[in-house]
Parts: structure tokens; sequence; C-alpha cells
């Protein structure tokens, strides 16, 4: 991956510009976009909180992959991303258009409320890497503010009251938090009648414990979670199961 001088953000089949967002392509974003489960089955993706559209775009990659060559739009597949911040809505737009797949993404300069109030579409795929920020000291920007804490609007209780009502019958949630918000996101999701389906915990080297998870939950009930470590860095050099699993997006891979 690299970063130009005139900030934009290669990756293997797309690009992003990372000027005008406030929260910029960051780490817990490209995870969440390679670790969510999509099925080709899928049709409708919504990405909440969408920044700079990485996350989004990632997923737009993937249905191509896994409908090799075929139009996606004709196959019915729809993404959309919304955000409150009216400038990360320009510039995913930009990205959109620029990448291969313009045609199926679309970005809504709206709150969650907002957009909730004025579509009563039914998601394959809900997303998303929320403000998490929760009691820190709040940064001087009031966009940047925004982006990362919960008190600024959206937060992962939003999150799966609005996908306990927005997710098809057999639709998925799939959040990145902070590893210490963990228990209380399940939860709150159970308490909305979602249960998690899988768990990916989230370390930067073999000594930490993780400091973020990936959190997928579906409608239905698993007895057992399936649940996985990952770990990032082992002694300088990236992990084989991180090269593994962004290796379609960066080009140091």
């Amino acid at each position: 991956q690299g970063v130009s001088a005139m900030g934009i953000f290669r990756f293997k089949k797309f690009s992003v510009k990372n000027e005008r967002s406030a929260m910029k392509v960051n780490t817990d974003g490209v995870l969440l976009g390679a670790v969510m489960h999509i099925s080709a089955d899928d049709r409708t993706l919504l990405d909440i909180g969408t920044g700079t559209g990485t996350i989004a775009l990632m997923a737009a990659q993937r249905c191509a992959d896994l409908h090799a060559g075929k139009n996606l739009l004709a196959a019915g597949i729809r993404i959309e991303s919304i955000d409150i911040d009216e400038a990360s809505v320009l510039e995913a737009r930009d990205n959109f258009s620029c990448s291969p797949w313009g045609e199926i993404l679309h970005a809504f300069h709206c709150s969650l409320e907002v957009f909730a109030a004025q579509n009563e579409r039914k998601y394959d795929l809900i997303f998303s890497n929320p403000p998490y920020f929760d009691c820190s000291l709040m940064a001087p920007e009031q966009r940047r503010n925004a982006a990362r804490h919960t008190s600024c609007g959206l937060s992962y209780r939003e999150l799966a009251e609005f996908a306990s009502e927005r997710l098809a019958p057999d639709g998925r949630l799939a959040i990145v938090l902070p590893a210490d918000q963990e228990n209380a996101l399940l939860r709150h999701a159970r308490m909305c009648g979602l249960f998690p389906q899988r768990l990916t915990r989230v370390r930067t080297v073999p000594r930490k414990r993780p400091s973020r998870v990936i959190a997928e939950f579906t409608r239905t009930r698993c007895a057992v979670p399936e649940e996985c470590l990952l770990t990032i860095q082992d002694e300088g050099e990236y992990t084989s199961e991180y090269i593994s699993l962004t290796r379609d997006f960066y080009l140091q891979f």
C-alpha cells in the first residue's frame, strides 16, 4: 500500500483520495473489509459511516471476484454508503466513480436516523467501522470528533438497533470495535435479537492482548460462534495470516 504526495492511497484494484474525509484510510477499516463474510447471494449491502468509502470499495471488489466477470449491476448488486460529514461523502463519491464498480456504489450525506426514515430497504450485509472513543478526551476539530466519538452520533447500540430492523432474514451485521467493548456489544446485540456468528480478535504483536474485535452477527442463534485470533506482526514482519488476508488489496503483498 502507499500514499502519494497528492494524498491518494493506492490499493491493487482501486485508489482512494484521502484528503477531505473526517476519518482517513485506516487499518481497522481495511481489516473489516477483508474479514467480514460476503456471499455470492448478497445483493444489498450498506456501509454506515463510510468516510473515504474504502470498506465499500473493498466489498465491491470482493463481490466482483465472487461473480467472476459478470455485470454486477445486472446481477442486482447495490452497495450503499452513508456519512454525516458532507466532505467525506463527496470524497467517497469521487472514489466510487473512479473505481471499476462505480455503477453499483452509492453515497448519501445523512445521519443513520434520517436514512432509516427515508428508506425501507432490507440488507443482506450491513457493516461499519463506527466511532468508538466513548469517554476519551475530545479532539479539537469537530469533524474528526464526529468520526471518532460515539457521543457525536453513531454508536454500536444504534447500529445493532438499526440492523435488527433492516437486515434481511439471513442478513449479517459486521462491526469492528476496540476489544474492551466486546462484551457490551454482545449484550446489546442480543437484546436486539442479533447473535454472534464469528468473532475475530486482532492483536498487533503476539505479546500483546487483542486491541480490536471484528464481530459478525445474524438473527440465528449459533451454539458456538466461530472465534479467530489474528496477529498483524511478529518480530517486525507481517504475519503470513495477515498477508493472506490482505494480499488482494495491499500493493506491498
